[in-house]
């Protein structure tokens, strides 16, 4: 390529961190100078409405329309996501085939008092938008209450220091890319809070049929990052869910060996369907798709409307 490339990103602190490694990325691996690559903000639909839940107002692509709607525009090469952020579904004419190297998958809790979820008193108030960590969060303790919580990262901590709520659940990954790891109260295992399929990894975008900047993207595509990927957006796929649907997907692979597990809540978060298959490591979407559909019949669809 003898043009700049122009990377498409959301504006917040920790969306332009995530553009600057995969910048980093291209410059050590692809032969690009700092100069080459540009990093444009992008501001999202969902950057502007921080008050209701994504699935009150459009869904999950209201971080990533935006950017596409650029890169189909070409005003943009390609497009920086964090993966959890993107719809299953992919954009016709556009292609996320690129995944960098997954940071820590898991969940964490920042509470009053450094408190971990088993300290806090009957009643508190956790923070999150996600159904999924709802269900999760109930499921651990019942007496607990969640209740909507919207924004970055700084906002959502600045919100829990001001008494609205008693904790907040946010990713790992986020919290260790923005360098406030003394902020987390407590670290969950995936074991007992299953993370959203694709937590903790960055997938870049671009146009299908741009074969210079999909040339560049294959050399800095994590393999087995990837495969795991893969596997756990393929459940999505199957289940044809949306951002109310309450799904947790996470792929680990040791070997040869590829292992997913999955969980699946009805709409009300009563029931919980949960699967759990290996294959060769080969066959990673296959087995996204095997343990989507066994969840899709376990379930009787009671997590669609």
């Amino acid at each position: 390529m003898n043009k700049k490339i122009i990377i498409g990103s959301r504006g917040s602190k920790l969306a332009l961190i995530y553009a600057q490694i995969a910048k980093d990325k291209i410059v050590q691996s692809a032969g690009f100078n700092e100069d080459d690559i540009v990093i444009k903000k992008i501001v999202t639909e969902g950057d502007l409405e921080k008050n209701k839940r994504l699935s009150e107002i459009g869904g999950k692509g209201l971080f990533s329309s935006n950017i596409e709607k650029e890169l189909q525009e070409k005003k943009i090469d390609l497009g920086v996501h964090a993966l959890k952020d993107l719809p299953a579904i992919e954009t016709k004419g556009l292609i996320v085939n690129t995944y960098l190297e997954r940071n820590d998958p898991r969940e964490i809790l920042i509470a009053k008092n450094n408190q971990n979820l088993k300290e806090l008193k009957s009643n508190s108030v956790i923070g999150t938008s996600s159904f999924r960590r709802e269900f999760q969060i109930r499921k651990i303790r019942k007496d607990l209450n969640c209740k909507i919580i919207r924004g970055n990262v700084d906002t959502r901590i600045k919100k829990l220091n001001d008494g609205l709520y008693d904790g907040i659940i946010l990713s790992y990954a986020g919290i260790k890319s923005l360098n406030i790891k003394d902020q987390i109260s407590e670290i969950f295992s995936v074991k007992d809070i299953i993370p959203s399929a694709g937590q903790g990894i960055i997938s870049l975008q671009c146009r299908e049929n741009d074969s210079s900047v999909i040339s560049v993207l294959n050399k800095i595509n994590h393999d087995e990052t990837h495969k795991r990927a893969t596997a756990e957006r393929n459940v999505l796929k199957v289940l044809e869910g949306d951002c109310e649907t309450a799904v947790g997907a996470h792929a680990t692979i040791e070997g040869n060996k590829i292992t997913l597990e999955a969980e699946l809540f009805s709409l009300d978060g009563m029931q919980r369907f949960y699967e759990k298959g290996s294959s060769e490591i080969e066959n990673s979407r296959e087995l996204g798709k095997e343990i989507g559909q066994i969840l899709k019949e376990k379930s009787n669809n009671s997590y669609k409307k």
